[in-house]
């Protein structure tokens, strides 16, 4: 049988600001045979880029470090400023298995590609999500904490040693996490407000470490060329927390502050399965099967 694996690489860099390098990161993905790049978007607010390439599991994980190679190479985190939270010029590094293939193999990859960039690369590892080597590493948010400014001397702290490497970033390309999970759904939730403060209350409110929904990673980030801010989430469970919760939650306590939702998006790929929850949530449809009752499903084939 036939195993397919997704991976998802983070880079520190965008199209708006670097274009140069964004499109050297597009040219290296699309050169590894038996790895497709699906998706590339990029975010000039955020200085951040997601790739979405699929294939069989040894040539994604070859584009995967040729990519982190080429990020190393080009990218400067003592110069880079974005609203994101960042670590590294390869930010993170998720796989996720997607056909015939098993939570356990898409850890084992993880571990393979973070210990080559370590080898090969001197990029410190970190493990997270099913790959994780501790309880406390799960939480990709807690790994990250301090961003790529406080890495030197977090990584000094006891506990906190990298999976694969010295305790010391790289000079340039800072640390790296990489990680086997179920697919994350990037979704960022727009409001006709200027007010930064807002999307930070809202943000906090809904994010599963401070008490909302337990699969909702979520910040506030502020869109100057817009002149509004935005409520950025990670759905990293979109079957136990979908969509519509966080977005029902946001419009309803934006009202409280006078707020209106304007828009909505969704960054990179996501399963239909997603989406799909939203329109039968919305239609108020009864009994739906998603599996069973959508067409595109039947036409699927092993």
């Amino acid at each position: 049988m036939t195993k397919i694996v997704e991976c998802i690489p983070n880079f520190s860099v965008s199209r708006e600001q670097d274009p140069a390098t964004f499109n050297k990161l597009v040219r290296c993905a699309e050169s590894v045979p038996g790895c497709t790049l699906l998706d590339a978007q990029s975010d000039g607010n955020h200085n951040r880029c997601v790739f979405t390439l699929v294939g069989k599991p040894q040539q994604v994980a070859e584009a995967a470090f040729q990519l982190c190679k080429l990020a190393a190479e080009n990218i400067d985190m003592r110069k880079h400023k974005g609203q994101h939270p960042r670590m590294g010029a390869t930010d993170v590094i998720p796989f996720v298995p997607t056909l015939n293939m098993t939570v356990a193999e898409a850890v084992d990859l993880s571990k393979a590609v973070a210990q080559r960039i370590w080898t090969e690369l001197a990029i410190p590892c970190f493990l997270y999500e099913d790959a994780a080597s501790g309880p406390d590493r799960v939480n990709l948010a807690a790994i990250r904490k301090g961003q790529f400014e406080g890495m030197p001397e977090k990584l000094r702290q006891e506990e906190w040693a990298p999976d694969y490497g010295n305790r010391e970033i790289h000079p340039t390309a800072g640390v790296t996490a990489v990680g086997a999970r179920m697919p994350l759904v990037a979704f960022n939730v727009n409001l006709g407000t200027a007010d930064l403060a807002v999307a930070d209350r809202i943000a906090r409110a809904i994010r599963g470490s401070s008490g909302g929904f337990r699969y909702c990673k979520a910040i506030g980030v502020k869109l100057e060329e817009r002149g509004i801010v935005q409520v950025s989430m990670n759905m990293v469970n979109y079957q136990k927390t979908p969509l519509y919760y966080a977005y029902e939650m946001i419009k309803t306590l934006a009202s409280r502050y006078g707020v209106p939702v304007v828009g909505s998006e969704i960054v990179g790929l996501l399963p239909a399965e997603a989406m799909i929850d939203c329109a039968a949530y919305y239609l108020r449809v009864e009994d739906f099967d998603c599996k069973n009752q959508v067409m595109e499903y039947h036409l699927i084939t092993e």
